[in-house]
C-alpha cells in the first residue's frame, strides 16, 4: 500500500481539495484519510489487475512491455519508469520509458549513456572488468550518479530462472518522495510479472520452433517410409515378410528388395519377371534425421550399383569408395549386408560389411548357420576389402536378416536380448510357424515381451524373413 502523510493536527484541518476549513473536525479528517487510503488501495489493485489481465491476454511481448514502466510508476505515485533489458551478448538496451509530465530526457540520456559505457567484458567498473555479476551494480551507480540527488531512483531485477534479464527503474523528482518498503514491493511485483511475460514469450517461441521441427520430422518420416518397400515382392520359389520399427520418427535402419530387371520396378506390362533379386539390410550408426539422410543416400547409391550387375563384394567396395568422403568427417558409419538370390539355381550370393550376420535355419538338419564374410564398416577405411560367399537353399530353409535393435534390446534389469536368445526363438518359430509373416510376428512379440509391454525399444528394429517354399 502506498505510504501517505500523517494527518494534520486539529488546529490545521484540511478537506479533500487541500483548502483549510475551520468547520472540519479531527474525526472527519480521519475519515477522509481512511477514504483516501481506500481509494488508493483500489487504484493499486485495479492497476495490478490490469497488468495481470494483459499478461494472460497479450500475445505480443512488446505490447506488454509498454505497460511495465507505466504501471510501476502509477502504483507508486512516481513520475515515471524505465525498463532496461540485457542482451545475450552482454549489452544493455533501454526497452521502454514512461514519464508522467514528459520531462524524462535526462533519464533517457543517463540510461543510454550507461548502457553504451558498460559492455560486459569490455568496460571497467571500480577498477574491475564488467562481468555479468557486477553489471547491475555498475548500471545502478552510473544512472544514479548521472541523475544526481534531485531524482529519487529505485531499481529492481527482472529474473527468469534465477537469471537477471534486465532492470526496472522507477523515479520521482519530488524532494520529499521516499521509497517506502511498500512502494519497493509494488515495483518488485511489477518486475516479477514482466519476468513471467518474457519467459512465456520465450516458451512460445520455443514451442513454435518445436512445432516446425515436428512437422519437418513428419515430412522426413513420410519420405523415408515411401523409400522403404511398401510390400514384399513376389519371387519365384520363396516367401517373404519384412518390417521396420523405428525408435524415432526418422530412423537409420534400411532394407530393400531390388530386381535385376528394373522394368519390374516400373511395372511395365509384358516384361518377364526377374529371376535375380537383391536383398539388402543396413544400419546407420546413430538415430534421427542425420541417420535417415545417410540411409536415403545409401539407398540411391546401392540401387545404382545393382544396375551395373557387379558381384556382391564389388558392390560393397564401390559403395565404400563413394561414401567414404561423405562419411569421413561425420563420425557416422554404415553396416550393410548385401545378397543376391537366383531363383533358377536357388543360390544366395552375399557379402557383409560388418552387419549382424543373417541366420539360416536349414530344414533338413534343423540347425542354424550364420551367413557372414569379412568386411569393414562402410565409410571407415577407403581401402577396405570385401569378400563374398554362396549358399544353396533347399525347400523349407528359412533366413532372417535383422538389425542390432533386436540383439541390443534391453529389459528392465538391463539384460540384452542378444543373439543367443534370438537363435533360440528363431529355431522354435521355424519348427512351429507356417509362414514368414508368422515368424516375423512371433519374433517381434518375443522382443517386446522381453523389454516390457509398456516400454519402447531405444533403437530401430528391422527384420526380413525369407523362406524357401516346400516342394
Amino acid at each position: 500500500m502506498t505510504a501517505v502523510p500523517a494527518p494534520r493536527q486539529p488546529s490545521q484541518p484540511s478537506n479533500v481539495g487541500g483548502n483549510p476549513s475551520p468547520d472540519i473536525t479531527p474525526v472527519f479528517a480521519l475519515k477522509e484519510l481512511v477514504s483516501r487510503l481506500h481509494r488508493e488501495q483500489n487504484k493499486i489493485q485495479d492497476l495490478l489487475s490490469s497488468l495481470g489481465f494483459a499478461l494472460r491476454s497479450f500475445k505480443n511481448l512488446n505490447q506488454f512491455l509498454e505497460l511495465t514502466p507505466l504501471i510501476a510508476s502509477r502504483v507508486t505515485d512516481a513520475d515515471g519508469g524505465a525498463l532496461v533489458l540485457f542482451k545475450p551478448n552482454g549489452q544493455m538496451r533501454l526497452e521502454r520509458l514512461h514519464c508522467q509530465d514528459s520531462r524524462c530526457q535526462d533519464v533517457k540520456s543517463a540510461i543510454e549513456k550507461a548502457a553504451r559505457q558498460l559492455v560486459v567484458g569490455k568496460s571497467t567498473y571500480g577498477g574491475k572488468l564488467v562481468t555479468v555479476t557486477n553489471r547491475t551494480a555498475a548500471l545502478d551507480y552510473y544512472i544514479s550518479h548521472s541523475l544526481g540527488s534531485t531524482v529519487q531512483l529505485f531499481g529492481t531485477a527482472i529474473l527468469t530462472k534465477n537469471v537477471e534479464r534486465g532492470r526496472l527503474y522507477v523515479f520521482s523528482r519530488d524532494p520529499e518522495y521516499t521509497w517506502t518498503e511498500t512502494r519497493q514491493k509494488l515495483v518488485r511485483l511489477v518486475a516479477d510479472q514482466t519476468a513471467v511475460a518474457i519467459e512465456n514469450d520465450e516458451l512460445t517461441v520455443e514451442l513454435r520452433k518445436k512445432e516446425r521441427l515436428d512437422r519437418e520430422l513428419e515430412i522426413g518420416a513420410e519420405i523415408q517410409l515411401q523409400l522403404l518397400p511398401r510390400q514384399c515382392p513376389t519371387i519365384d520359389g520363396i516367401e517373404l515378410a519384412a518390417l521396420c520399427k523405428t525408435a524415432n520418427r526418422v530412423g537409420g535402419d534400411y532394407y530393400d528388395f531390388i530386381p535385376a530387371n528394373y522394368d519390374q520396378l516400373r511395372k511395365k506390362p509384358g516384361k518377364p519377371e526377374s529371376k535375380r533379386w537383391s536383398l539388402a539390410i543396413g544400419d546407420v550408426m546413430g538415430k534421427g534425421v542425420p541417420a535417415g539422410l545417410i540411409m536415403t543416400m545409401l539407398r540411391g547409391m546401392l540401387r545404382a550399383e545393382v544396375l551395373n550387375a557387379h558381384s556382391p563384394a564389388r558392390i560393397l567396395q564401390h559403395l565404400n569408395h563413394v561414401m567414404y568422403t561423405d562419411l569421413e568427417n561425420s563420425n557416422r558409419f554404415v553396416t550393410l549386408f548385401y545378397s543376391e538370390y537366383d531363383a533358377e539355381t536357388h543360390t544366395l550370393s552375399y557379402s557383409n560389411a560388418a552387419h549382424n550376420p543373417p541366420l539360416l535355419w536349414q530344414a533338413a538338419t534343423g540347425t542354424i548357420k550364420r551367413l557372414d564374410t569379412l568386411g569393414m564398416l562402410i565409410g571407415l577405411d577407403m581401402d577396405s576389402k570385401y569378400h563374398e560367399a554362396k549358399v544353396r537353399l533347399h525347400p523349407g530353409d528359412t533366413i532372417i536378416y535383422y538389425t542390432d535393435g533386436f540383439t541390443e534390446a534391453a529389459s528392465h534389469h538391463g539384460d540384452r536380448f542378444d543373439e543367443e536368445r534370438l537363435e533360440k526363438h528363431f529355431q522354435w518359430a521355424c519348427r512351429n510357424c507356417n509362414s514368414p509373416q508368422e515368424i516375423l510376428d512371433y519374433l517381434f512379440n518375443q522382443v517386446q515381451q522381453f523389454i516390457g509391454v509398456d516400454r519402447n525399444n531405444e533403437d530401430d528394429m528391422t527384420l526380413i524373413v525369407l523362406r524357401v517354399k516346400p516342394e
